[in-house]
């Protein structure tokens, strides 16, 4: 079987592109190091450890993290193979169980009536948070979740934080209030609806009247569906964010530090300019123009955000970065990229 066969069918059982270049590599070396396997595949020696990492979860190759320098050593053909009969010999049986009692799972919205399943699920959904949480609501009901919040951001989660209907004289101690609970945090004294996100994957929106003393026959939907929580985001973050008044900010993360979301990586590239750092960002994604994968490294030169004042977008939802590299500048993009030149699928960040 040629290559180019045995590539299509590696990829056919969910293998990528570069996880298929390393796998070859392995094969090819029987065990070595993995800066040889870096080497000898064409990818970066970071990546080739997320990579060999999905390889032995897939029972293709072994680590031996025990010696220095770590050693990577590819199973027998025959075990790796046999390794794979049986998984999917264990997804038929699920797959035979799910079609056999022919049910589906259509459901991607949920009806909230009342304020206490309301404040129930923004907690849940807020506890559910690993990348970034968006949350629009009354001030006077902030204090209720308030624990929720605290623990997203013990976790390294990013919180985008909008108090609504807030008395104008409040900005008094706002450094006491909101520290520990929030990474950027406005005010805006108006009454807005009610919104959370979740690494824009779910959400909860509604009526602001639905989880105050005001409550009468207002609702909430709780929502699961990728698309519609990003609409949910895009407008309370173009109608309302910018609105309020900036009144808090958090400390910067310490780097490195790798993102999965973009936005996090990008308001961290902004809090570090602002304190004189320069930040260098290991990009892995897609470029854009060709469909191709791409992973590439640059200092941060530029920023294009709407997260934290000051303002530097064209538009409303742009939020990226512009690295400089060998071959030039190349301005990056999160999930739904379109004006930029690569869609960032993870990013490192570090202090050059």
């Amino acid at each position: 079987m040629d290559d180019s066969t045995l590539r299509t069918h590696l990829e056919e059982f969910g293998l990528s592109e570069k996880e298929v270049d390393t796998y070859f590599a392995c094969l090819e070396r029987g065990e070595a190091k993995t800066s040889t396997i870096a080497e000898d595949s064409g990818v970066s020696q970071r990546y080739v450890y997320n990579i060999v990492e999905n390889l032995a979860d897939r029972g293709l190759v072994r680590v031996h993290d025990h010696v220095v320098p770590t050693k990577i050593e590819a199973r027998p053909p025959e075990d790796a193979i046999a390794s794979l009969v049986d998984r999917l010999e264990t997804i038929e049986s699920g797959l035979a169980e799910r079609y056999n009692a022919q049910e589906t799972e259509t459901a991607t919205f949920e009806l909230i009536k009342s304020r206490q399943t309301a404040i129930k699920r923004i907690r849940t959904t807020l506890a559910e948070a690993e990348e970034e949480a968006f949350i629009a609501l009354p001030a006077d009901v902030i204090p209720e979740v308030e624990p929720a919040l605290a623990d997203a951001r013990d976790r390294g989660v990013m919180v985008l934080l909008l108090a609504g209907n807030v008395d104008g004289a409040s900005t008094d101690g706002v450094q006491t209030r909101y520290a520990g609970m929030a990474s950027v945090v406005r005010e805006w004294e108006r009454d807005i609806p009610f919104a959370v996100t979740v690494d824009a994957e779910a959400g909860i929106v509604g009526e602001a009247a639905l989880i105050t003393a005001r409550h009468g026959d207002e609702q909430a939907v709780a929502l699961t569906q990728q698309q519609i929580v990003g609409s949910v985001f895009g407008s309370f973050f173009a109608n309302y964010w910018p609105r309020g008044t900036e009144v808090y900010t958090d400390e910067r993360d310490a780097l490195p530090r790798t993102y999965r979301l973009h936005r996090p990586a990008v308001l961290q590239t902004v809090l570090h300019d602002a304190a004189g750092d320069t930040v260098v960002a290991t990009v892995e994604g897609t470029d854009l123009d060709t469909g191709d994968p791409v992973t590439t490294t640059g200092a941060v030169v530029d920023v294009r955000q709407g997260l934290v004042e000051p303002f530097s977008n064209s538009f409303i939802v742009e939020n990226s970065f512009v690295i400089e590299t060998d071959e030039g500048e190349l301005s990056v993009g999160g999930h739904g990229a379109f004006v930029e030149d690569v869609q960032a699928d993870e990013v490192t960040l570090e202090l050059a």
